[in-house]
């Protein structure tokens, strides 16, 4: 690296879809990464191309427990994103969100390290206010089957600003909405995995409620370039920053395109919209532009191209899913002591 001194760098739930991509990226980069994942969503076949690269390590690991390492910059991205997942264990998922989030900033505490908190959309719940600005403080059900997320990821916003004001942490919070592209799991119940695997396998494209809600789409090479944007920003901007695609499409239309991409003969077939699921979800990203100069570059079309041949080697090869199990605790960190590094 030239003009830059090699960071050691914490990246929680590395072996995850965003967190594989991220450590490939900062190894490029030239630093040393610590992937920490408790397996739970996490997949080693995403992080098996990296094991080779002497500056990469792997650490199975819980953050609900401490953790005592030496690091000069934390990516906390430690929580299962997919309704299926999240909603599978929600105590676990509220107990990821927080204590995951007092157990870094504690650790980002002792060794004085920049911190970032993966944070998401889900934080506005089922908006009044479209698109979405960083100001907006959302609507959001606290007792609903989402809240697990939804609040736990507020209260993990909350205590990282705290720790700001409070004890002079460096923190960066970004808000990260639908993002897509290779290393998705296959079941993981995210609407453009959904629509792929079941247009590949023939089957029929299930649209929850009319199709006529909205999401917005961002390519996962686009979202890692903003999360570096955003860590190697002033610390004067903590955050939170929406990191998003601001293009607008209908779930109905999503549908329509991958059909058409894969030359998929599958019908779709539409059933109840689940409970407070978002009528719209799109981020006002100005605030990306003005401070970071950063705005997605991949278009829809280009991104769904590489994600669509993933899934189709995915299949091909016969790792038609992931199956998934109760977070595992590594028997070292479940005999560790509950004191926290507050």
């Amino acid at each position: 690296m030239k003009n830059l001194q090699r960071k050691r760098i914490l990246v929680t739930g590395g072996a995850g879809f965003l967190g594989s991509h991220l450590c490939e990226r900062l190894l490029n980069e030239g630093h040393d990464v610590l992937c920490v994942d408790n397996f739970f969503t996490g997949a080693k076949e995403n992080i098996i191309p990296l094991l080779d690269n002497p500056h990469f390590e792997v650490l199975r690991h819980d953050v609900t427990f401490p953790l005592y390492v030496e690091v000069d910059e934390i990516y906390n991205l430690a929580c299962p994103a997919s309704p299926v997942h999240y909603q599978f264990d929600p105590v676990q998922t509220t107990k990821t969100s927080v204590l995951g989030a007092i157990n870094m900033l504690g650790l980002a505490k002792r060794t004085r390290a920049k911190i970032f908190q993966a944070s998401t959309s889900e934080v506005y719940g089922d908006p009044q206010v479209h698109p979405q600005p960083e100001e907006y403080r959302g609507h959001v059900n606290p007792n609903g089957l989402r809240a697990c997320y939804d609040e736990g990821k507020r209260c993990a916003e909350t205590l990282f600003f705290d720790y700001r004001r409070q004890h002079g942490l460096r923190i960066k919070v970004a808000r990260i909405f639908n993002t897509y592209g290779p290393k998705m799991l296959p079941n993981d119940g995210r609407v453009i995995s959904n629509f792929i695997v079941q247009a590949l396998r023939g089957e029929p494209i299930t649209v929850y409620g009319d199709g006529l809600q909205t999401r917005s789409f961002c390519y996962v090479d686009d979202l890692i370039e903003g999360f570096l944007r955003l860590m190697n920003s002033p610390d004067d901007l903590p955050g939170p920053i929406n990191l998003g695609n601001p293009g607008e499409f209908t779930i109905l239309e999503l549908a329509q395109k991958v059909l058409s991409m894969t030359g998929s003969k599958s019908k779709i077939v539409f059933k109840p919209l689940p409970k407070d699921d978002p009528l719209q979800r799109r981020p006002d990203i100005s605030l990306a532009r003005e401070q970071l100069r950063w705005e997605p570059k991949i278009k829809l079309e280009e991104g769904l191209i590489k994600t669509i041949a993933y899934f189709d080697k995915l299949l091909k090869a016969g790792r038609t899913a992931k199956s998934f199990a109760k977070p595992v605790i590594h028997p070292a960190a479940e005999a560790q002591s509950l004191r926290l590094n507050f």
